[in-house]
């Protein structure tokens, strides 16, 4: 995708939300939504449509963990790093997928799959260590069952809940 092509869809995004109360999480949501990060082009369109600094929109963007201005895999996998998870595994767990994927935490698998985050609680600590793809967590992860999932996600176009 282009700058130019970047800055119209971000201006279309803007002017849909703008008279929203609270305007500035809902467009930033749909923009993550439709880029898969918020490109810093982004921030001064965003900033001139609100009457704010760019440095108030990445205050913004930093302070909520979701929010990315880095562009992911097609899949993000989130490793527990909270003191259950640690307590059953997930170093190893995070030494293992490093390996098997050639990154390192917030990198691009070079087949642009994959992307490693850390997080630091997944609220699934009965089941340590978990792991997170989208919406569904996965517990009592090692490292063999962490290749089954991520051969899954790179060989079939299925629905995320329905792996491992």
């Amino acid at each position: 995708m282009t700058i130019d092509e970047i800055k119209k869809k971000t201006q279309q995004i803007v002017a849909n939300k703008k008279s929203l109360p609270g305007a500035l999480l809902p467009i930033l949501h749909d923009i993550q939504h439709e880029f898969g990060h918020i490109p810093e082009q982004a921030l001064s369109i965003i900033g001139q449509s609100l009457n704010q600094t760019e440095a108030e929109i990445f205050g913004v963007i930093s302070f909520y963990a979701h929010f990315r201005m880095q562009q992911t895999g097609r899949h993000v996998i989130e490793i527990c790093r909270g003191e259950a998870c640690q307590s059953m595994g997930s170093k190893s767990l995070e030494q293992a997928a490093q390996s098997q994927l050639d990154i390192k935490y917030n990198q691009i698998s070079k087949d642009n799959n994959f992307t490693l985050e850390p997080v630091y609680c997944l609220g699934n600590c009965a089941c340590a260590p978990s792991v997170k793809v989208a919406e569904t967590v996965y517990g009592r992860m090692d490292s063999e069952k962490f290749a089954r999932l991520t051969d899954k996600l790179s060989t079939y176009k299925i629905n995320v809940g329905e792996i491992v």
